[in-house]
């Protein structure tokens, strides 16, 4: 049997506020149906956040509609679960992919555990948090059982794995080892890993959702995981859809900003939609309005959004200054990290105030350009 599995689809997400965001999430979700349909596939697996929030737009469930109505014309049903941003947060919340039951959704839900069809079994649990992992760890006992005599067993399940990240709701230890595939969400990037008598798989999200998803979509692009599985053996093949926007993220020094934009301008005028530009522009001493005005009158048309940001480095000494007598915490770490030199002192204190002021973006981008010029980018 051969299927696919993707995830967090996040359909009626509007990224910035924009529409055309929007839609690009559908025109993703239309691409991989209309690829699935292509292979001729046995069924799908979405493994949650097919929305992006428990109450979406009509826009958002029409889509839906159409697709899985497509899906449904080419004989191939779609087993699902409900992701975090799927629920709502109230007791026993019911998920709006309830509504395509008859459409050919076939739900894995605390009413319906799993799917048992002669050589096959798909059971899973939708996303449940932290505090309830004692819960989460029967019901996975409870599948694993249901499981134990079936050839080709797969397990969906939308959660993470502290080993694949720091915040996590579930162990690795805690998952049963009897499936022999792993169809996972809520991880945006791509993960493909051996485990039990298979593979535990996370296909990413089928957009990017957040910028620091770049680094992995340049790598493994976006898209889903089609699965090859015979009497318990599994193979899997990474397919990749395009997206037709490009996100582009520039890092630029200060000194070197007035000849680096016509560079810029002229690699966007090449592209076929109005990218999104993620810019970040680091020196000592300039004016940030300044180039933000530039910025404005030479990129506004060309783009759909851009994002800059701003690294202006303070003299050492301006930096450290204080007064007897108070706290003051750029001294503390100056004093801290003296020995690693002046360029780690600064680099630490402007870190320091980015996630204070939770600047999650700003910090990735600085952390990169200390990288980048400390080690050549190793």
């Amino acid at each position: 049997m051969r299927f696919a599995h993707l995830s967090d689809t996040h359909l009626g997400y509007r990224q910035y506020g924009l529409i055309d965001r929007e839609k690009d999430f559908y025109d993703a979700f239309e691409r991989i149906v209309d690829k699935i349909i292509e292979l001729d596939l046995d069924f799908v697996i979405h493994s949650g956040d097919l929305f992006d929030n428990s109450r979406p737009s009509t826009d958002a469930l029409i889509v839906v509609q159409k697709e899985i109505n497509k899906l449904s014309d080419a004989g191939i049903p779609i087993y699902a679960i409900a992701g975090n941003h799927d629920l709502s947060r109230r007791l026993n919340p019911i998920p709006p992919q309830v509504l395509f039951r008859d459409n050919g959704i076939r739900l894995i839900s605390p009413i319906k555990p799993y799917f048992k069809e002669k050589d096959l079994f798909i059971g899973g649990i939708p996303y449940m948090p932290q505090n309830r992992n004692l819960a989460f760890k029967e019901k996975l006992n409870t599948l694993s059982k249901k499981a134990a005599d079936v050839k080709n067993k797969i397990l969906v399940l939308h959660q993470g794995i502290d080993k694949y990240i720091p915040q996590y709701e579930v162990e690795i230890g805690d998952i049963p080892s009897n499936f022999n595939y792993y169809a996972m969400g809520h991880l945006h990037n791509y993960i493909n890993d051996e485990y039990g008598q298979g593979r535990l798989v996370y296909p990413g999200s089928t957009e990017i959702w957040k910028s620091n998803e770049l680094s992995d979509y340049n790598l493994n692009g976006k898209g889903f995981v089609l699965v090859d599985m015979e009497d318990g053996q599994v193979e899997t093949e990474r397919i990749s859809v395009d997206i037709p926007r490009k996100f582009i993220n520039v890092q630029v020094e200060y000194d070197n900003f007035y000849k680096e934009m016509p560079k810029l301008k002229n690699e966007i005028s090449k592209l076929d939609l109005p990218p999104i530009i993620n810019l970040n522009v680091f020196g000592n001493d300039f004016s940030s309005s300044e180039v933000y005005d530039y910025l404005t009158r030479h990129l506004s048309d060309l783009c759909l959004s851009f994002r800059p940001t701003f690294n202006i480095e303070q003299k050492y000494e301006e930096l450290i200054d204080f007064k007897e007598g108070s706290i003051n915490i750029n001294r503390l770490i100056a004093e801290k990290f003296e020995d690693e030199g002046e360029d780690v002192v600064k680099f630490t204190i402007n870190l320091f105030e980015e996630l204070s002021k939770d600047k999650l973006e700003a910090a990735e981008d600085s952390i990169k350009i200390f990288y980048d010029n400390r080690y050549g980018g190793n």
